[in-house]
């Protein structure tokens, strides 16, 4: 009997104790700051025990950024590797940066490849003034490009031609997404939602179970049109890059030049894919294969998300007539959400 009671109230004791921790246990505090990076915006949305703001520090982590892989920065790693100094190594971020830009090539056959800056600056699109191009210039350029030009060796850019110079524009703003998030981790932090330019990677979920839900730009006719939700994909443990042709271009002479570069003939692309969006476990991934994506177009691009089903991607492009027309794989289709706004 007595065992019986003792037995009862150690378990009533233990069940107030519980009920009086749960009372007291904190709501997750939602902390969401802003900033500029990159010659773009940053937006960082997490949950967690306290109101402490990481802003300080995220400022300071994507500064160290760029002094590795900014080109606008003229002290940088990457300009002063591609200035050819002979003194500067790569350090941590640059060599991985360089390594995914490598592996990434290689699988896309070249349609990614980061030693097309000279091509992008000649164009219009770099650091420098657009040049008068013509085929005999595009014809001068294109011994400068080939990413199995370059190599790391022992933290030194090596080039097949002292000319060659790198870019990592479309990989970097990426890496630099999944760079803040690593930060977030080691902070404690497991429910984020981390945005650099719409390059995106979301963490977990919101506390209530909810998925993070991140918006597809629809394309516009004209760059500072005004543009609408195309779609919205829900997202957990996912990243997201799009890449588009519709904000960056310039007309000349009624023809219309994109900022995207084919690295096999130097010319700005000219096909019908107006933006795609890739999903990956990382942002680098993302960003380089929507990169990947934009050179190789829609049929090309359809084709080779057949061969690699593990790549999800939408892609959203225009008919003949004008109107926009979209394609998704199966594993993208399943999380866009239905009620977009």
């Amino acid at each position: 009997m007595h065992s019986f009671i003792l037995k009862n109230s150690f378990r009533l004791l233990l069940f107030i104790l519980l009920f009086a921790s749960c009372r007291h246990r904190k709501e997750p505090v939602l902390v969401k700051f802003s900033g500029e990076t990159q010659g773009t915006f940053y937006s960082i949305t997490y949950y967690a025990d306290d109101s402490i703001n990481l802003k300080p520090s995220i400022d300071s982590i994507l500064h160290r950024f760029d002094s590795t892989a900014s080109t606008y920065k003229s002290n940088s790693i990457i300009s002063r590797m591609n200035n050819n100094d002979a003194s500067v190594r790569a350090d941590a971020m640059f060599t991985t940066i360089f390594q995914k830009s490598m592996e990434i090539s290689e699988k896309t056959f070249g349609a990614f490849d980061i030693t097309v800056g000279p091509l992008v600056s000649a164009w219009g699109f770099g650091l420098s003034n657009r040049m008068k191009m013509a085929q005999h210039r595009v014809d001068s350029l294109l011994p400068l490009v080939g990413y199995h030009k370059v190599m790391l060796d022992n933290g030194k850019l090596i080039k097949t031609d002292p000319r060659i110079r790198i870019d990592f524009n479309a990989i970097a703003q990426g890496y630099s997404v999944d760079v803040v998030a690593a930060f977030l981790d080691t902070r404690g932090i497991q429910s984020y939602l981390v945005d650099i330019g719409g390059e995106v990677l979301a963490r977990r979920t919101k506390p209530g179970g909810e998925k993070w839900s991140v918006a597809i730009e629809m394309p516009t006719k004209n760059a500072d049109d005004e543009s609408g939700i195309q779609a919205v994909v829900s997202l957990q443990d996912m990243a997201i890059s799009t890449s588009g042709s519709y904000r960056k271009y310039y007309v000349e002479n009624g023809i219309r030049y994109s900022h995207t570069i084919d690295p096999s003939n130097g010319f700005p692309v000219k096909h019908s894919l107006l933006s795609v969006s890739v999903l990956a476990r990382d942002c680098m991934t993302a960003d380089a294969y929507a990169t990947a994506f934009m050179v190789m177009g829609v049929e090309k691009g359809r084709l080779y998300l057949k061969k690699h089903p593990s790549l999800q991607a939408y892609f959203i492009y225009q008919e003949p007539g004008g109107s926009m027309k979209t394609f998704f794989t199966k594993g993208f289709e399943k999380l866009l959400k239905q009620d977009v706004p």
